[in-house]
């Protein structure tokens, strides 16, 4: 009913700021893909603890990429392409399966991406107070974490264009220090200590979701496509791109700190890498490691608060959620879901960093499987839609290339713990609730929705397609089965079917 009847378009002049903003090119779009992703090795030493040593570390960071990154990377590329609009998989999964499951996947990752960035600014305070003891008493903690908060969403509020280039700049100065201490470590470096491991020290459960979390969140960007330039183009370039500056960020800081330092395995925890600094290059190393930790986490709240934003602008233009989700400041930002990701960080950031991480985790397998699905259905579907990349597969095989990191997500999820299980089963079903809410909100018209204005215009593509009409036409039938359809008032239903009769009438007279 939301994308079937209406179709996913919004008015000409609702988008007016969008056009004039500065689009977002090829390098800011590889620094936010990378700070989605990564930014920077800060978070892997835990993955020599876990995996008993070096070796697995090493192995996974290589591995783990071909059968995980690589592969939702390209399902990202194509989808992206072929619907360049913000709300990314929303969009796909709508097209797919129908406006229920696409607002259950916007709800899922919108709230895992929300708890993730609650990490940022406590991280950025904990790499600060060890050289600043204060921010460990709560009367500096609190204060300092809310202006944290309240600037970096200033910042995206004043514009993704300047968040994109201010990516690029957090970037090279967070990854610099451990180029400069992968050159300093190689005289020190022994290959023998690259292949330790104590498989009685392994913990699977750890390592897995330590390899997983560190490089998943690949199709996060795919929610700012319509803020790219040439999306078609750019978005696999950038892709790629980020693919090697993420994998290089593990490896090289990795290879460096393991093969240059006989430590313990047990030592290698979170924030470990400035000891490992401080050992190969000095002191003056260390202090810049930590400057470059608080850097990244700043990058890592920017990109995700910019694409949680416009996954919420998206979704408004889609009719799932109410306009005033879509309203843009004189910058083009979307003011309202900014505020909303804001204020859900800040209710959030009391949680510990290994709670997120499992049940992050567990909602992000539950939406790649969608995402994977959707990928497929749409190959055998609507075979004709409209793809300007395509993964160089044909259905087979394009299956294929889903089912290594479906078996993976699967692992994953059975390796979580009971209270990760109902956690998330307690998000889920807030979700079938929420969504239903607001099919009563739209249908008793208590808020205003975008559909319910009429639009004649589609947004178009910067490469002269409208991605809205490959989507309408692509995905409206599919998306006419949903459960908005299928919850419509009877009344409704009735009054459909005297129109059709009266129609009928005239068209014999």
């Amino acid at each position: 009913m939301w994308m079937a009847e209406e179709g996913i378009m919004v008015s000409e002049s609702k988008n007016a700021p969008a056009k004039t903003s500065p689009k977002l090119t090829l390098l800011p779009l590889i620094a936010l893909i990378f700070y989605e992703v990564s930014g920077g090795p800060f978070g892997v030493e835990d993955s020599v603890r876990a995996g008993g040593g070096p070796l697995l570390s090493l192995l996974g960071f290589l591995v783990f990429p071909l059968i995980w990154s690589i592969p939702e990377a390209l399902v990202t590329a194509e989808l992206a392409t072929s619907f360049p609009e913000n709300g990314g998989y929303v969009l796909w999964i709508s097209a797919a399966f129908g406006p229920f499951w696409g607002f259950q996947e916007g709800f899922w990752k919108w709230f895992s991406g929300v708890m993730d960035n609650a990490l940022y600014p406590v991280l950025f305070l904990d790499y600060l107070k060890h050289s600043f003891p204060i921010f460990n008493r709560m009367v500096a903690r609190i204060p300092a974490l809310l202006g944290i908060t309240f600037s970096l969403t200033y910042l995206n509020y004043r514009g993704l264009h300047i968040v994109g280039f201010s990516a690029v700049s957090l970037a090279v100065f967070s990854l610099c220090p451990f180029v400069v201490m992968a050159i300093i470590s190689i005289p020190r470096i022994r290959v023998k200590q690259w292949l330790v491991v104590d498989f009685k020290k392994v913990e699977w459960r750890g390592y897995f979701n330590s390899m997983f979390w560190n490089l998943n969140y690949w199709d996060k960007a795919s929610t700012l496509a319509g803020e790219v330039e040439n999306p078609s183009k750019t978005f696999p370039k950038a892709l790629l791109g980020a693919v090697v500056v993420v994998v290089s960020s593990y490896l090289i800081p990795l290879l460096a700190g393991t093969g240059a330092l006989n430590s313990a395995s047990s030592e290698w925890t979170d924030g470990y890498f400035a000891q490992v600094g401080m050992l190969i290059g000095g002191v003056w190393l260390k202090w810049w490691i930590q400057a470059a930790a608080a850097m990244s986490n700043m990058g890592l709240f920017e990109a995700e608060m910019s694409s949680d934003a416009f996954q919420l602008l998206g979704m408004s233009e889609m009719g799932m959620l109410p306009a005033i989700f879509a309203s843009r400041s004189k910058y083009g930002t979307p003011t309202i879901s900014i505020l909303c990701s804001a204020t859900g960080v800040i209710f959030l950031s009391w949680m510990s960093f290994q709670e997120i991480l499992e049940f992050l985790n567990f909602l992000y397998a539950i939406g790649m499987l969608l995402e994977f699905a959707a990928f497929i259905k749409l190959r055998v579907k609507k075979p004709d839609l409209h793809r300007p990349y395509k993964v160089p597969f044909e259905t087979f095989g394009a299956t294929m290339l889903c089912l290594p990191p479906a078996l993976l997500l699967v692992l994953v999820m059975c390796l979580a713990s009971l209270k990760t299980f109902f956690v998330s089963g307690a998000v889920i079903i807030f979700g079938v609730l929420l969504y239903l809410l607001l099919v009563q909100a739209k249908d008793r018209k208590w808020v205003r929705f975008d559909g319910e204005q009429p639009a004649e215009t589609p947004i178009h593509c910067p490469d002269g397609h409208s991605a809205v009409s490959h989507l309408h036409e692509e995905g409206a039938d599919e998306a006419a089965v949903g459960l908005l359809t299928d919850l419509s008032s009877v009344d409704t239903e009735q009054e459909s079917s005297k129109l059709r009769s009266e129609e009928e009438a005239l068209k014999l007279e």
